[in-house]
């Protein structure tokens, strides 16, 4: 049973474990679920909301996330971010409010400034009708006490592309021409409002089948589970529960670095700025937001996680490939239709835990190392460190790198700085490292663990590492025989440190 003490967080895992137990079980079916629901609230009087009835409601809507569903079961979407509609209606529907500083003076600056007829007079202080106000905020900058005050609700400021508006009654709705999947509003929404569809049954249900599962964690991942849990030690716990092999996602690193690298050698010779690709929020701000940017100044080297999946592919045509890491956004990249040939799912750490947990499984310190990428691959999980995986293969191929103008963007806001200043032509630089995350991946919606303790335990790890340059490691893989590009295609010329 949840207790009144049990936070969201809690409440989202304990869902998903159990979703993950019937899975494990061959057990998950809409009877079994609804036994979930009347755990999490059992009535007759309710725990955290305003009835058992909306309790309920909001338990099947988080079901459904967690069984990579819509959470209304009426209005389905593909978006990978969604809103369960019951547990969006305590949030402020008004952006702007009359506080109790209003002197009721006689001069009625804000109702004058007011163009809506959205001020009126009320008992004793001035009143803001919802219906018409339209947040232009002119009264609250007439206002001479600055007794009118702005207060955004959490989900829309968290938002850095403007996705998010509300409906009549309140309820958040994302627009999906704009969305970028970074995920940011699910964790700054109070109530838990938002979530993301969850593809762990799926994982599951393909393990018992037998099929050749194959995980790849993210370069984050290091540092998340603590200092002594290192890549080896995830993956085996991986393969405890099931899954064929793990292999770290830094090893793409190091392959979207050296195809990077020539993009970016020919860009500077032609005096053209480009952009990253590692980061699929940032691409799709590119792509919604500033099309002709997308166009003309993205790298079309794929990310490292495609680049993994497709590697694995080419070995095992009929493996699931299965990233884990701290990002929301790489779930909307799997179903990316402009790219070819992508992961088959995506999942958090918080996912990958509850899943391990139904199993019975924990992540637990191991004798031996594992290392599949050189240290560059693995520092991509942070700000700068794309770049400077890319300028290292520069530097291997004989390239000087010592003029190169370079800017680092960590965040929204940073990122649409600078995609503003190159659409208009007034951004002095040669390359544009983009990340939606502050900090990079590792300050991800989903790390695991708060950002400077995933730091402080990472920087252990990767001390361990040992000192293999990135073209030298690729000299170990296939390259030349599956297709590093967005669209899918292989260059009948390849690089001379590409090996067939």
């Amino acid at each position: 049973m949840i207790t009144n003490d049990k936070g969201i967080v809690e409440l989202k895992h304990f869902i998903l474990r159990e979703v993950c137990r019937l899975a494990w079980e061959g057990r998950l079916n809409p009877e079994e679920t609804e036994k979930i629901v009347y755990e999490v609230s059992p009535g007759p009087k309710p725990q955290y909301r305003c009835c058992i009835y909306k309790e309920r409601e909001i338990v099947r809507g988080r079901i459904r996330l967690a069984e990579g569903l819509s959470p209304e079961a009426g209005s389905p979407t593909r978006n990978v971010v969604a809103v369960i509609p019951s547990a969006c209606d305590d949030c402020p529907i008004q952006d702007y409010f009359v506080t109790d500083i209003c002197r009721f003076c006689l001069g009625k600056a804000c109702l004058n400034s007011c163009r809506f007829g959205a001020i009126s007079a009320g008992d004793t202080k001035m009143r803001i009708d919802p219906n018409k106000c339209k947040s232009c905020g002119l009264c609250a900058k007439a206002c001479p006490y600055g007794a009118i005050i702005h207060q955004e609700r959490p989900c829309k400021k968290a938002c850095p592309v403007g996705a998010i508006s509300y409906d009549e009654a309140g309820i958040c709705r994302i627009d999906e021409s704009k969305c970028i999947h970074c995920g940011h509003c699910i964790h700054n929404c109070p109530f838990g409002a938002i979530g993301s569809k969850i593809f762990a049954a799926d994982i599951i249900r393909a393990i018992r089948e037998g099929k050749r599962v194959i995980a790849m964690c993210a370069p984050a991942s290091e540092g998340q589970f603590g200092k002594d849990i290192g890549m080896a030690a995830i993956r085996s716990a991986l393969k405890k529960a099931g899954f064929a092999d793990m292999v770290e996602v830094g090893l793409g690193g190091d392959m979207t670095a050296a195809y990077e690298a020539l993009e970016w050698i020919e860009a500077r010779k032609e005096g053209r700025i480009m952009t990253t690709s590692c980061c699929p929020a940032f691409i799709s701000m590119l792509r919604h937001h500033y099309p002709a940017l997308y166009e003309k100044n993205k790298s079309s080297t794929v990310s490292p996680m495609v680049a993994v999946s497709r590697y694995l592919k080419h070995l095992d045509p009929d493996c699931i490939t299965v990233f884990i890491g701290p990002c929301i956004a790489k779930k909307g990249e799997t179903v990316n239709e402009l790219i070819k040939d992508t992961p088959d799912y995506a999942m958090t750490y918080g996912e990958i835990v509850a899943m391990l947990d139904a199993k019975g499984v924990a992540i637990e310190p191991v004798e031996e190392s594992y290392q599949e990428s050189s240290v560059f691959g693995k520092r991509f999980a942070s700000s700068g460190g794309v770049a400077g995986a890319v300028m290292e293969v520069m530097k291997e191929l004989g390239e000087d790198t010592s003029d190169i103008r370079l800017m680092t963007c960590a965040g929204g806001e940073e990122c649409k700085k600078a995609m503003t200043l190159l659409k208009v032509g007034k951004l002095n630089v040669d390359f544009v490292e983009g990340m939606i995350c502050n900090g990079g991946c590792v300050g991800g919606p989903s790390k695991h663990q708060a950002e400077n303790v995933v730091l402080r335990d990472r920087e252990d790890l990767l001390g361990k590492a040992d000192d293999r340059r990135i073209l030298e490691n690729l000299k170990n893989y296939p390259m030349g025989e599956f297709s590093m590009l967005r669209d899918g295609s292989i260059p009948e010329e390849i690089p001379p440190f590409i090996s067939r």
